[in-house]
This record gives C-alpha cells, structure tokens and sequence, in this order.
C-alpha cells in the first residue's frame, strides 16, 4: 500500500468511525480536582481528558495509552523499552509532565520516559495542547500531559483489582482502594507490570536463517501510591499524595554480539497541598519533595555502575482573588532547590524563584478571557518574560471560537549544563512564541475540534562535535512547526445498544529554519481510531494507529528513514455481575501482524495476545 493510499485511509477512519471507549460514567458528589488550574485557566486552548474508562480498555503503560488516544508521537527503543514524546513537532523535553499540578520532568535530561508509568494508577489522565510555561514553568512548549488524582467526600469504601497476563510472559497487577466519607478522603494502589519480552522479529533473521528475536528485553515496573484528604470544613482541607516506583529494565540488543546492559531507575514523590476558603479570597499552598535516581550497567554481569540523583524541594503559594464577580485574580509565587549529583555531572545545586500573575474574566456565560505572566529568578540563566493571551467565544450552541498566543520556554538540564564532558555552563533557555487558533463544533452527540498553530522556538539546544571532537550543547538552532490537529467524539444509543467513536488527527510541520528541512523523528501524519460497543453485559472494541515516516537523519536523507506503519488491536470482554462487577476480557494486539518500528533497529512484536480479570468489589 503507498503512503498516499495509508493517508486517505486514515482519512476515511476519521470520517467513519473514531475512537474511544464506553464504559458506565458515575456522577460523584464531590470531587476535589488535583490540578485546579488545567480547567480554569485552559479555556482558549485545547484539553483531551482520558477517564477511567479509557484507561482500563488499554495496556498499562502510559505509552500505549497515550499512542492509541492522542495526537502525541513517541519513539521507542522496543516494547516496554525507553519511550520518549514529541507533541506539535518539538523534543522530548518541551513536553511537561504534571502529576497534581506539579511539573515532574527530570531536572537530569528534562524529559520523562512514558514507559516508566502506568496510567491506571490515576483517576484521569489530561492532554494540553499548546504552550503552558506561565502555569507550569520549563518545557511546557508543545504541550502538557496531565496525572490526576482527584479525591472524593462522600461516604464510600471501593476496590478494584486488574489481573493481565499475556504473550511474552507478561504480567500485569492493578490493585486500588478507596475509602471515603464526608470527612476523610483516601486511596490506596499497588501495580506491577512485568515481561520476558522475549517476543521474535518478523522477517529478520540472522546471516544463519535463524530467526531473531528481543533478546535482554526483560523489565520489571512497581509503583505505589497513597493519597489522603481531610477536610476541617468546608473551608479548610488538606491533602497529601505520595508515590514511590522503581524500573529495573534491561536495555534490548541491537545485534546479538552487543553486551548485555541494564538500567535501573526510580522515583519519591511526596506533595502536601491546602486548600483554604476565605469568601472572595482563596489560597492554595503545595510543598513537594521529588527524589529520582538511575542506575546504569553497561555489562550487567558486574556490579560496576554509573548513577545520577536529584533531589528536588518546591514551595508554591496560590492566592485566588474574586476581584469582580466575573474577574478572577491569582497571584502565584514558588520557589524549588535541586540537588543533583551523578558520576557524570558532579554535585550542583540549583534554585529557582519565580513570580506568576493570571487573570480570567467571564463576560457573560459565552465569553471568556485569560491573561498571564511569569518571571523567574536565578543565578544559572537568564529567564525570558512569559505570557498567555488567550479568549474563548461561544457564539451559538454548535460553535465556539478559541483564540490564544503565548511565550514558553525550556531551561538547560543537568546533563546540558554540568556534563563531563562536554557540559556548558553558559546556555541560554530555549524559548518560543506560539498563536494558535481553536474552533469546536457540537450537534447533539457529535462534537469535532479542528485547531491550527504557529510555533517559533529559538536557541533551540542541540549537542554537536566540538574542539578535540567532544560533543557539547549549543544555543544554536531556530524551528518553525506549524500544523492542525483534529479531535472527533461521538456516541448513540439505540435501546440497550451503546455505540461511542472517537478520533484524532495531526499534521505537522517542523522545520529547521536554516536547512528548511523536516526535524527527524516528527511524522507529517499520526491518526488513531476506534470504535467501541456494548450492551448488557458484553462489550468489544476496535482501535487503530497510523504513523507517518519520519526522517532519522537532520539533512532529511530518503534513503534514512522510519517507514510508515498501521497497527490495530480489538479487544472483547464479559462482565458476569459478580459482586459490583467482574469482567474477563481478552485482547488481540497487533491484529494483522505488522512489521513496524519507531526507532531504527528497534522491531516492535508482531500479533500478541493479553487476557484480563478485573473485580470490583
């Protein structure tokens, strides 16, 4: 099949049957949002949310998840393997993971690996579109992907248990409790997630016949987490949230002479946050503590190692102020230290200051205005000024018009920074300006969202040859991506039959602005698609992904490059309505057996299988 017939393909999936999954959606009583600030301040931009019937529907790690359900575009170097994101053309550290409000990128390489976290340990899982460095500080430049742990107050004890097990050995545990009343508010989870991955290569054998396979592919991912809320009245609450995890994963061989390696890594994460209510003056206060670490073997027959930590403490002061009934003020100040240290970039401290002022104003129910700025303080760089325009005009009930530009930024990691060697101490933030131009259509049970960007980033950081031939970052690139993203949802009823699609498109320019040539590792074209069914107790769904071919090479070499693929997996299951809820379910993954990869010589499995019990009780 050509490219062009894949893209009209694509195409016709969008038009015809979209994405997404049904399950039965609960109203609660009361919820208190972990992330106050994405819904109030988010109105001119673009926000997918993922809800627990979404999440429960997909293979635990954050990676597929986010694949199949979003314009995101990861890279990855084999299943289960590390997974990095692009989101509107930029890199992997210009899109900022924010767990309850808090930015969570490592403070190591700015990035975060999407195989280290599953999604089923959170209640919703957000999708910000755009620029969010006023919010949410360094790397929020294509956009944001939002961890949520939102608590309840009402009377309630809940559990749910996941059971996975499928091709490759793989074992996957999802355990969560809640326990709830008008007063306390806690959750409680355990998950592991666990694969041999020792699937075979399609179509690659070795000079033998023999054919290949995952070899050193292994992994082991165990998260815990526990969140707690008390409320004094209706004032005054506090909540705490704390998560711990730890990834032992080998790193899979490109060629079988390669030496085996391994590569340990883990998170502490701890948030303390208040809320108070003082009639036209409310204060939000959050204090974290964020530890990670890394190890790495290169011959994981030894015990040699190399290893980098951080230790980062953040304050962050809220005060929300009704200055007119239709005007809202916040005025937000932080501060966080972070102590690094590693066998590569030595022991550095680094502390960062910063002052923001947002302002919103209702005009009516149909018009709605959004101003911010921010400012950061430091010794290791100089921090541009930030701001966010945005507007957003609802002119009748099938149209509504979102307008938003705005300047983000992205400061130097520790690795740029400190590196030995090679590091540069001298690096200025990578900055951008950014106009984007939303419109949202509803008609009953359908609703499309059709946005269009411009993004200009300078002192873009890229590690080139130096003196002596030693690699170093340098301030020296400028990009231009520009683009539009689709978003469809629909759902129907007809009696006891349940219909939901969803859909999700992207094209994507981003060019370097000297060369004019596409940036490596950013498709023109990512869609996905599905379509979901249920009635009584049975339900079954479809979904389908289509990357484009991205370039491997800067100078856009045709001869280098990551072909197209098309992936689809379908998946049934059968709720026997024992206790609250107990379903079995199984899934066929890869379902036409697709050779395919995102990273050169990183083959992905072929056809593969999971089964499922999930309990509610």
């Amino acid at each position: 099949m050509t490219i062009k017939l894949k893209v009209v393909f694509c195409f016709l999936l969008l038009c015809q049957i979209t994405l997404a999954q049904k399950d039965s959606i609960n109203t609660l009583q009361e919820v208190l949002i972990s992330d106050k600030n994405l819904k109030k301040y988010s109105v001119s931009q673009s926000v997918l949310k993922l809800n627990d019937s979404v999440i429960s529907k997909n293979e635990a790690l954050l990676t597929d998840l986010l694949n199949f359900n979003s314009t995101l575009y990861f890279k990855e170097y084999g299943r289960g393997m590390l997974s990095t994101v692009s989101f509107r053309g930029t890199t992997s550290s210009q899109t900022a993971v924010i767990w309850n409000g808090i930015n969570i990128n490592s403070q190591m390489n700015g990035s975060t690996d999407f195989n280290t976290i599953s999604g089923s340990d959170y209640n919703s899982i957000s999708v910000k579109a755009g620029g969010g460095s006023v919010i949410y500080g360094s790397g929020a430049i294509g956009g944001t992907v939002h961890l949520n742990n939102d608590l309840v107050f009402f009377n309630r004890f809940e559990n749910n248990l996941k059971l996975d097990y499928g091709s490759f050995n793989t074992i996957g545990i999802n355990y969560k409790t809640s326990i709830s009343n008008k007063k306390w508010s806690t959750q409680i989870g355990f998950s592991k997630n666990s694969s041999t991955n020792d699937y075979k290569y399609l179509n690659r054998y070795t000079w033998r016949g023999e054919q290949r396979w995952n070899q050193n592919g292994q992994y082991d991912i165990i998260t815990l987490s526990a969140n707690v809320g008390y409320k004094f009245n209706e004032n005054n609450i506090l909540k705490l949230y704390s998560q711990t995890s730890n990834t032992d994963r080998n790193t899979s061989l490109i060629t079988e002479t390669e030496t085996k390696s391994k590569y340990i890594n883990g998170f502490n994460r701890n948030l303390l946050e208040y809320d108070g209510n003082f009639g036209k003056l409310k204060t939000n206060f959050k204090t974290a503590y964020i530890f990670e670490n890394y190890q790495y073997f290169a011959d994981n027959s030894t015990k040699d190692f190399t290893y980098g930590k951080t230790e980062n403490l953040i304050t962050k002061l809220d005060l929300d102020y009704d200055l007119f009934e239709s005007t809202h003020v916040n005025g937000i100040v932080d501060y966080s230290r972070t102590n690094g240290y590693g066998t590569s970039f030595g022991n550095h401290v680094r502390e960062i200051s910063s002052a923001s002022l947002l302002v919103r104003q209702d005009i009516g129910n149909n018009w709605k205005n959004e101003i911010g700025i921010r400012k950061e303080f430091t010794s290791n760089y100089k921090s541009p000024l930030l701001f966010n325009l945005g507007s957003s005009y609802k002119f009748n009930e099938w149209y509504n018009l979102k307008l938003n530009v705005s300047r983000n930024f992205r400061i130097p990691t520790y690795n740029d920074l400190y590196w030995d060697t090679g590091g540069n101490p001298d690096l200025k933030p990578e900055s951008s300006y950014q106009a984007e131009i939303g419109n949202v259509f509803t008609f009953k049970t359908f609703t499309w969202t059709q946005q269009f960007y411009y993004m200009k980033i300078k002192d873009m950081l890229q590690w080139v040859p130096g003196a002596n031939g030693i690699w170093t970052p340098q301030n020296q690139d400028k990009v231009n991506s520009y683009g539009t993203e689709t978003l469809l949802s629909w759902k129907k009823s007809y009696g006891k039959n349940n219909f939901v699609a969803n859909a999700t498109y992207a094209y994507t320019i981003s060019q370097d602005e000297a060369t004019k040539n596409q940036l490596f590792f950013v498709p023109f074209h990512k869609a996905t698609a599905s379509v979901s069914y249920s009635r009584n107790k049975l339900s079954a769904y479809y979904q389908t992904l289509y990357n484009g071919f991205v370039y491997t090479r800067a100078d856009n070499n045709p001869d280098e490059i990551i072909n197209d693929y098309l992936i689809s997996n379908i998946g049934i299951d059968y709720d026997l309505k024992f206790l609250d809820s107990f379903k079995l379910g199984f899934q066929v993954l890869n379902l036409f057996n697709k050779d395919y990869e995102s990273l050169e010589n990183r083959p992905m499995p072929g056809r593969n299988f999971n089964m499922y019990l999930t309990l509610k009780f």
